[in-house]
C-alpha cells in the first residue's frame, strides 16, 4: 500500500516532464476519473472531511485505474495527470466527483 501512495503522490506532484503523448478514448476517460478522485481525496483530507486512511484508499484506487486502464510508461502517466490536474479546478472536480465517481469505477474496475 505505501508504494501505490508513494507513486500516487508522485504522480500527483510531477510537472509534465514527457508531454509528448496524447490519451484519447478510454485512456483519457480512465485519466481523467484517476485526476478525479486524486485531486478529492487531497482535498478532502486537507480540509479534514476524511482521514488518512480513507485518502489513502482513494490513492490507491487511483494508482490501480492507471496502472490497468492507461497504457504508457511512468513518465508519460505523470506528464499527463499533471495536465490533467492543471486543467481542472477544485469546483469543476468536486462536481464530476458527485457525478462520475461510481460510474468511474464501474468503468474502471480495479478487482
Amino acid at each position: 500500500m505505501k508504494k501505490l501512495i508513494a507513486l500516487c503522490a508522485a504522480l500527483l506532484c510531477a510537472t509534465p516532464a514527457y508531454a509528448g503523448r496524447t490519451y484519447e478514448g478510454e485512456e483519457a476517460a480512465a485519466l481523467r476519473c484517476a485526476n478525479m478522485l486524486a485531486y478529492t481525496a487531497v482535498t478532502l483530507a486537507r480540509a479534514d472531511m476524511i482521514d488518512e486512511d480513507q485518502k489513502n484508499v482513494m490513492l490507491g484506487i487511483t494508482v490501480l485505474i492507471l496502472e490497468r486502464h492507461v497504457t504508457g510508461t511512468r513518465a508519460e502517466k505523470k506528464a499527463a495527470m499533471a495536465i490533467m490536474r492543471d486543467r481542472r479546478d477544485i469546483d469543476a472536480t468536486l462536481s464530476d466527483y458527485r457525478l462520475y465517481a461510481a460510474k468511474c469505477l464501474v468503468q474502471f474496475p480495479i478487482n
